[in-house]
Order: C-alpha cells, then structure tokens, then sequence
C-alpha cells in the first residue's frame, strides 16, 4: 500500500478470537441470578449492533454486575501468524490495544511476538483507547507520521474513529462482537473493510 510504513493492529477480536472469553464472561456473569445464559448473550448480541459497549448495557438492561475479563480464555485466530508473518518485513509492525498487564508475555506464548517490532497496551502506558494519547504514543515510539501509518481494529469507536481524527489510514476488521457495530457518521467511516486476517494480508501485500 503506497506510502503505508506501518500497519498498527488492535488485539481483541483482531488478533485474538475472544469468542470463548466472551461466552464464559457472560456464563459467570448470570451464574445464580434468574437470567439465563441465552437471555443475557441474545440480548448483548442485540446491542451490539449499535452500540460497542454491549456487556455493559446488557448488565444495566438485567441489573447484573460486572464479572473481571479472563485473558486466559483468549486464543489467536489460526491465520493470526502467517497473515504478521506476511506483512512483517513490508511494514513495521505495532500493537495499540486496550489490555491487562502482561500483553507481550501473552503474545509470546500465542507465538505472535516474533512478528511484532512494537507493543503499546494501556495497561503499561496509563492511558486506554480511544484517547488519541496512546496512538500518538505508538507513532512516537515508531518515528512514524500518521499520514504513514495504519491502524487495523474491530471496533469503529476504539480503532477506526480515533486514527482517522489523527489522520492514520485505518482498515475495519469485522470479527466478533465489534464488527456488528455499523459507523454512522462520517468520521467513523473506515478507508477499508476486510472480514478475516487473510484478506487483510491480501489487501496489504
């Protein structure tokens, strides 16, 4: 992709199927209360495809509270590899996400590391997506401009609105609960769409 020096990707539902995390979540998250399983993740399936925050609306709707998100029920797509391995070496390659301590320790036992040049998690910079602070941290630490980086997420308000108001190219990756979610105004409009990691290895190489 002309003038693209590097591809900055999100981690859950990017990198990482949180389909199971998802799931055991909303089963601890029900366990002894009168709402089932089905009614409760029906019902976040429902608000997601307005609005990104469905865990916490779907607690508010039932009256529930919230249940810690379990990390080790986080597995990576099977592509997630060859699609880093792919692009690394055309691009550099970062992380900008939203996670709990330890994220390189986790994307090194995903066997992801190797394909990473740069991890910028919230958890060790002190400052979460979507503040624009912490994309401007990894374009920082990657002497990259925006107008030269990517930021590749599921989520229109977290990855694809903030990059866009820096001026960061920005591809839309429709996978999980985040991809349900439509943009509805101008500035949520990504440059590109793609719906799994090797059509975006396609587009990118």
């Amino acid at each position: 992709m002309n003038g693209v020096r590097w591809v900055f990707l999100d981690i859950g539902s990017t990198l990482v199927d949180e389909s199971l995390a998802v799931r055991n979540r909303v089963a601890r998250t029900v366990a002894g209360t009168g709402v089932s399983f089905d009614e409760f993740y029906d019902r976040m399936m429902e608000i997601s495809r307005t609005d990104p925050g469905a865990y916490r609306r779907a607690l508010e709707h039932y009256g529930l509270a919230p249940v810690p998100w379990d990390s080790a029920d986080e597995r990576p797509y099977p592509e997630a590899a060859d699609c880093l391995q792919r692009l690394h070496g055309r691009y550099g390659i970062g992380v900008v996400a939203n996670q709990v301590p330890g994220c390189e320790g986790r994307l090194k036992e995903m066997g992801l590391l190797p394909h990473i040049d740069l991890v910028v998690a919230s958890a060790e910079t002190g400052v979460a997506k979507p503040d624009l602070r912490i994309f401007q941290i990894a374009l920082d630490r990657a002497h990259c401009p925006a107008r030269a980086a990517l930021m590749v997420g599921d989520r229109i308000d977290n990855d694809i609105r903030p990059a866009r108001v820096l001026g960061m190219g920005t591809v839309w990756l429709r996978q999980g609960l985040g991809g349900l979610c439509a943009h509805r105004t101008d500035d949520e409009q990504p440059d590109h769409t793609v719906h799994s990691l090797w059509e975006l290895a396609d587009l990118l190489t």
